[in-house]
């Protein structure tokens, strides 16, 4: 069960409801998840995301740095809870849905589009979060919302969670900047 890494993650999400349904989410990713790199080049991660295990690890170093940014509580507790649940997930199809060997450009839309397939089959009822979750993830690539072998434009974050969600994912994604995963 994919959860069972995410347990300290999962725990500063407030929500009860929220945490479960981030962790039924979690444990209908695809295997994948839990083994591939971060990045399959190795060109756009540092080298803790790297590996087997490196996008676990690049999901936890994200949520790491968005609780050191949003710990202090100025965003409200419902901010927080989507932030932390945005980015839990936001990397969950990475390879697509049939686990493709390299990044697949449309993930950011291929989870919102799980994430609420998942909120109606679990009926999951506080839809606004939902649709702030969905617009989190979709636009988690900031500036890099375009691809030359894609047709599909992403969107770029607008509100100051979604901008929030970005930055916490790119400095995840910075390779002067390692962590500790022993705290």
């Amino acid at each position: 069960m994919i959860s069972k890494e995410f347990e300290k993650e999962l725990g500063y999400i407030t929500d009860t409801k929220l945490q479960e349904f981030i962790t039924k989410v979690l444990d209908s990713l695809p295997v994948y998840f839990s083994t591939v790199a971060a990045s399959t080049t190795g060109k756009y991660h540092p080298s803790y995301a790297l590996g087997e295990g490196g996008l676990v690890r690049h999901t936890k170093a994200a949520v790491r740095i968005a609780k050191e940014l949003v710990g202090s509580g100025l965003f409200g507790k419902m901010n927080e809870d989507v932030i932390y649940a945005s980015l839990i997930i936001h990397d969950g199809l990475k390879c697509g849905n049939n686990g493709s060997q390299y990044t697949v450009f449309d993930h950011p839309i291929l989870i919102s589009q799980f994430v609420e397939e998942k909120a109606n089959e679990l009926n999951f009822e506080n839809k606004d979060l939902i649709v702030e979750i969905k617009k989190c993830v979709e636009c988690h690539m900031g500036q890099w919302n375009t691809d030359k072998r894609s047709s599909v434009v992403l969107p770029k974050p607008k509100t100051v969670i979604e901008k929030l969600v970005h930055l916490a994912d790119y400095l995840a994604s910075r390779k002067s900047l390692e962590f500790n995963f022993e705290v």
